[in-house]
């Protein structure tokens, strides 16, 4: 693999015309049914999303051709499975491995839409879901719908960390800008590893593990901010130079999601349903982090008193660190993984975590692309919301673990908080996108 990934890149480089086409050639291979398990797609992804950050392809023009192949992958393994049925398991690769395709339906069969949505995101079944929902015959303007909105948060989640690497590593960055960069990124992906080692393991004190490493991260970065500011600048310099209208647009949208009146409205709705509906202990659950988040925030905010970059044209005039944008997104999203993994194989509440943490990015990362947070403070945020909701359900579960909400509620919550994020959006968005232009 590494001489024949070296020779790759090597030719890519020096015929960088052709880059475009490998990144949409990897993307749909990686999603096409039977060679996404066979060919190492996500490192190939990860090394053709690298060479477009050095300069060959914007941001854009990699995520939309990665979210192109990938759909085009889905639509094609759809129509397999579509033609061939059962039949499909005399092809050759399914003939001699029919766990393959045994594991993918097992899935599907349970968890049906949400199976293509998570799924996505299990490297096993993102190639062979598909396939499958077209062996079941789900309706094709379904699947299409559910594939649109799964490649674009798969896209993002795949590409955006290569290109941002190639794009750091073509940048005059400040010195001292990599070993930063390294400790930070390394400790967030130890406590992430040991995280999910424990919650696969289903370890009784996983939840303590996950806010323990969590406070250390968050107390690390408290008290090395100072020292950090070759990444912060780094990351501020890589982000402002690549700044255009239509991010500009995507950006303002999520910030507007992730402010605190929103995030006050979504959380008290949310525990206001589940109260409502006797939902007494994650109701508990839900409150404690939300409230426990915000509040923490505001007191660590005023006492650490960080300045923010000055790039907005009216900077604003409330401290920095951590991001209340951050803190507050990532508990929200991060409650409700944790109730939507209830009940669920490890693995699954894994994913659902994952998939909490999609959008609360977009929100984090946007207070970094506006030039309203530092880098840091998002980060400050994002581990200030995981170790209070860590915290919260290591409490909540003491004595019985919590139980999984009944579909209905969920029937109630997803469409409330859905149409109160769409009224806001459509009554505040012309007004406020105008404080954070140019």
């Amino acid at each position: 693999m590494g001489p024949w990934l070296d020779s790759l890149t090597a030719w890519l480089t020096a015929n960088p015309q052709w880059l475009a086409a490998a990144v949409f050639i990897v993307a749909c291979i990686e999603c096409l049914a039977i060679a996404g398990l066979i060919v190492p797609g996500t490192v190939l992804l990860f090394a053709v999303a690298v060479l477009a950050g050095s300069g060959a392809l914007s941001l854009g023009e990699t995520l939309l051709l990665g979210f192109l192949g990938g759909v085009l992958g889905d639509v094609v393994s759809y129509f397999l499975g579509r033609h061939f049925h059962q039949n499909i398991r005399r092809l050759p690769g399914l003939r001699h491995h029919p766990e393959w395709i045994g594991s993918a339906e097992t899935y599907f069969q349970r968890y049906g839409i949400a199976s293509l949505l998570v799924g996505r995101f299990i490297g096993p079944l993102r190639p062979m879901l598909p396939m499958v929902a077209g062996m079941f015959d789900m309706p094709f303007l379904r699947f299409f719908a559910v594939s649109l909105l799964a490649g674009a948060g798969w896209a993002v989640a795949y590409l955006l960390p290569g290109w941002a690497t190639g794009a750091a590593i073509r940048l005059p960055l400040p010195e001292g800008f990599w070993p930063q960069a390294g400790i930070v990124a390394a400790s967030v992906a130890v406590m992430v590893g040991l995280s999910a080692n424990s919650s696969l393991r289903s370890h009784r004190k996983a939840a303590m593990l996950i806010a323990g490493m969590s406070f250390l991260i968050l107390a690390g970065l408290f008290i090395g901010y100072p020292h950090l500011s070759a990444l912060d600048q780094g990351v501020m310099t890589l982000v402002q130079e690549h700044r255009n209208p239509t991010f500009d647009e995507v950006a303002v949208v999520f910030t507007l999601i992730g402010e605190f009146r929103n995030m006050l409205l979504f959380s008290a709705l949310l525990v206001g349903i589940l109260l409502v509906t006797r939902q007494w202990r994650q109701a508990i659950f839900a409150g404690s982090t939300l409230l426990c988040t915000a509040l923490a925030n505001t007191l660590t905010k005023h006492f650490f008193a960080r300045v923010r970059p000055e790039v907005l044209s009216e900077p604003l005039t409330t401290f920095s660190m951590p991001s209340g944008h951050a803190s507050g997104s990532f508990a929200l999203f991060l409650t409700l993984a944790v109730l939507a993994g209830r009940g669920q194989p490890p693995r699954m509440r894994l994913t659902w975590l994952l998939l909490g943490c999609l959008p609360a990015l977009a929100i984090s990362v946007s207070r970094v692309y506006l030039g309203a947070h530092w880098p840091t403070d998002v980060l400050a945020g994002a581990m200030l919301a995981a170790c209070v909701c860590a915290a919260s359900l290591w409490f909540s579960q003491r004595q019985t673990s919590l139980s999984a909400l009944h579909p209905k509620v969920w029937w109630i919550v997803l469409p409330a908080l859905v149409g109160l994020l769409g009224l806001f959006v459509l009554r505040h968005l012309p007004q406020t996108m105008l404080r954070y232009a140019y």
